[in-house]
């Protein structure tokens, strides 16, 4: 089994599309291209994708047709777009659904919220952070900057390890991501 992430998905989200200047002429275009990239990677049946946080603007009919398109087990962490009578009535399709969860991917304890939090548990004890909302907007310059002056702060750069793991993010490509993808991606992004 693989565990993969992703956030910020905004299946059905027309104002997105110029938003985050994404480089589809339509809904439908950026639909496609979500489902397809998301069933390029994920192929096995038992793998695991968390979605954090804003999965589509759709009633829980359509969320019910996007979940049953996309392949493996899916959890969701909860964002401000997801609607909470929405959630509910598609529950059964998911494996998890909160608004914060602390995993292990392999060794690695992961935080996981659609927010991000500078003060994540243990961040200064080797675990990570993935969080979405912020898009690749000034708010998320200004969660990056946090977290350079965390890092300056304990004079290194292991603590406070948060990843923007939001689809629009160039390393993410509108795929979801396994850790040592998306931790490699940022080192490289440097």
């Amino acid at each position: 089994m693989t565990i993969r992430y992703i956030a910020d998905m905004h299946f059905d989200h027309a104002d997105i599309i110029p938003y985050d200047n994404r480089p589809f002429d339509s809904i439908e275009e950026m639909n496609d291209a979500l489902v397809q990239n998301w069933n390029r990677v994920v192929r096995d049946p038992e793998d695991l994708t968390w979605i954090l946080g804003d999965f589509c603007m759709g009633n829980a009919e359509r969320w019910r047709e996007l979940l049953g398109k996309l392949n493996g087990r899916k959890s969701l962490i909860l964002g401000n777009h997801d609607n909470r009578d929405t959630v509910n009535a598609v529950r059964n399709l998911l494996e998890d659904v909160s608004e914060y969860r602390e995993i292990l991917d392999g060794e690695q304890h992961v935080v996981l919220c659609h927010y991000p939090v500078f003060g994540f548990r243990d961040h200064y004890f080797g675990w990570l952070h993935l969080y979405g909302h912020v898009h690749a907007s000034y708010e998320w310059n200004v969660t990056e900057n946090a977290k350079r002056l965390l890092q300056r702060l304990y004079v290194r750069d292991d603590v406070c390890r948060m990843y923007n793991v939001g689809a629009m993010m160039r390393y993410m490509a509108y795929t979801p991501r396994t850790l040592e993808e998306i931790i490699a991606q940022d080192k490289e992004n440097e």
